[in-house]
This record gives structure tokens, sequence and C-alpha cells, in this order.
């Protein structure tokens, strides 16, 4: 715990047998056939150790960048780990409510970390001014899990400083049609871009990920990064996931999501957002939100608890997007419980 919040707490934990899952942010129907079948020809290669020359020129071409700023990781989770040991921030600064590894992660490191939370009457939407002046690290998602929100490249940029780390969490960022504020492959002074393949590939089991930044900042994490991080299996998912047919078919999926989250908010009835939702799940405040998830637990669905993000409440509660059929069911128990309550 962390004043008073659990940054440990994930999505993960609240899904059991036999519950409909709208509690984790990975795309149904995942993995695809042809990843499964990349990952599984990469078996027969388990006797020999790791290399990841190929994985890592792949990641490159995707995003138009040098081999040597890119780093892969045993997903996102291990590259907050990374940037936790390799720098050493005087005022680290997370921005929230957002994903809390960040912040675990910087706390088990031993670092000191400031909040600044943005608050629901602004629709989570940040303000540039509000990050301190002299915050030499500075954590961001973007789009920002669990509030949904995409912020602006250029407020994101307005952060960069000559003596600044700013670490953007675009974990969820090919989930929104064009990517239109990613700064990965930005040259920007100190900027870290995290990114993931579990959401959209459905890859939670596998771990794996990267990090964009410049040559020296991927050679400090590097430097405290085990030998053979990721694995062979997670090397070929790397390949296979950044080749144009991958990026395309991400790209679908994304404007299917785009329609899917439309339909789940025209379908509920009860609640309320804040912001315009551009990720894959959205934020609903609903009086006595405790109350209901765990009345919909128990009606076999599970949504993910707000209150353990700084700046959310136990009214909080995160969504996942999914398809129409399943929303349908969702939205007449959520209906019916909610008047219930």
């Amino acid at each position: 715990m962390a004043d008073g919040f659990d940054l440990w707490h994930h999505g993960d934990l609240e899904v059991g047998d036999g519950l409909v899952d709208l509690a984790v942010n990975v795309r149904t129907g995942t993995p695809p056939p042809w990843l499964i079948d990349a990952i599984t020809a990469s078996l027969s290669d388990l006797a020999a150790y790791p290399r990841q020359e190929a994985a890592v020129r792949a990641v490159a071409v995707r995003h138009r960048v040098d081999p040597e700023r890119v780093l892969l990781t045993a997903g996102a989770a291990e590259a907050f780990v990374l940037i936790a040991r390799a720098f050493r921030p005087r005022h680290a600064v997370v921005v929230h409510p957002q994903f809390t590894e960040p912040e675990a992660a910087l706390r088990s490191a031993g670092h000191m970390v400031d909040r600044v939370v943005l608050r629901a009457e602004d629709g989570f939407v940040l303000d540039p001014a509000a990050i301190p002046a002299e915050a030499d690290l500075v954590v961001i998602g973007n789009p920002t899990n669990p509030t949904s929100v995409l912020h602006r490249a250029d407020d994101l940029r307005e952060l960069a400083r000559p003596d600044r780390i700013l670490v953007v969490d675009e974990a969820f960022m090919d989930a929104v049609p064009g990517e239109p504020e990613s700064l990965a492959g930005a040259s920007i002074p100190g900027l870290v871009v995290v990114r993931s393949l579990t959401k959209t590939w459905g890859l939670a089991g596998l771990r794996v990920g990267y990090v964009l930044a410049a040559s020296g900042l991927i050679e400090q994490l590097a430097a405290v990064q085990p030998h053979w991080p990721v694995s062979t299996p997670a090397l070929a998912a790397a390949i296979a996931c950044s080749n144009e047919h991958a990026v395309a078919e991400a790209a679908a999926a994304a404007c299917d999501i785009e329609r899917q989250r439309s339909y789940l908010l025209d379908n509920l009835v009860a609640g309320r957002t804040y912001g315009v939702p551009r990720a894959p799940f959205v934020l609903v405040q609903v009086a006595g939100g405790a109350v209901l998830r765990e009345a919909l637990r128990a009606k076999g669905y599970a949504v993910r608890r707000g209150d353990t993000f700084p700046g959310l409440g136990p009214d909080w509660l995160r969504i996942a997007v999914r398809p129409e059929d399943v929303v349908d069911g969702f939205v007449k128990v959520w209906r019916d419980t909610a008047v219930d309550l």
C-alpha cells in the first residue's frame, strides 16, 4: 500500500472461473492463429540462448528508428523496473490516475515519488503547467489507463527538458486508430516511450514489450537488465507483430474497438464518464460503485475496481471494451443491478 492505494493490484485479480471478463484490457479472440504459428515455430530453437538482433531490427523498422534506439523487455512492467533502476531522479513525478506499476517500481527502488493528480472535472486532461518545473523524471500514460484519455502530443512535448527523463507509457496506443498522438520514434530530449504487445495481441502470458529512446538512454537501461531477458518465443512474437501485415491488422482492430466502445457507452445508462474515452476501456463513476461491482460479480461479470488508482475512489469502475454481443448481456445485468441498488 502507498498512501492508502494498493499500487500492486491489477485487473487480472478481478477475474475468476465462470466470470465474463470485462476487467482485463486484453483484446478478445487473441492471439490470432498466424501469431500462434510463429510462436510455435520458435519452440524448436529453445535449446539455444535467445538472440535479439532480428527482433530489435523488426521493431526498429516498425517505428522507423535506428536499432540502437530499441530495447526489448519482458513486458512493459520490466521496462518500468529498468527505469527505476537505471535513473536516479531527485524529484520523480507520476501523473495520476494512471497505471500504478511505474510508481510501484520507483518506490520499490527507493525513490520518493510525488503525484500530480488530474481532475475529473477537467476530463482528466493534462495541463503541462501542473508538472513541477524541478521534476527530473515524469511518468504519464497515453492513452491513460484507467481514464481512457488520449493526451495531445504537443502537450507532452511541453514536458520535455534537457535535464528531465520523460516516460510516456504507450501500452494502448496501437488500439487508437491512426495512433495520432504517439511519440514513438520522436527525437525529444530525455524521451522514453514504453510499448507493449500484450493488449492488442493477447500475449499477457508471454511477457514482451519494448522501449524506444535515444541510444544513450537505451544503454543506461540495458546496463541494469539481466542477460537474455526476452525468451525465444517472445522474440518470435515481436518479429511477427512488427511486420506490415500485423500493423494493418492492429489498425483494423483499433477501428473495431472504437465502434465497440461507442456501443458500450451508448448503452450504459447508469454512471458517468469524464473526458473523451479513446482506449479499449472506459472509466465510469457510479454511485455505490463498490457494491455494484460485487453485485455484478455475483451475476457473472468482472469489472475493474477503481479505488486502487490514486485520484479515484470506490465509486469508479473500469470496464473493458468487448464485442457487441458480450456488451448486450453485460448491459442488461448492469441496468438491472444498478436499479436494484
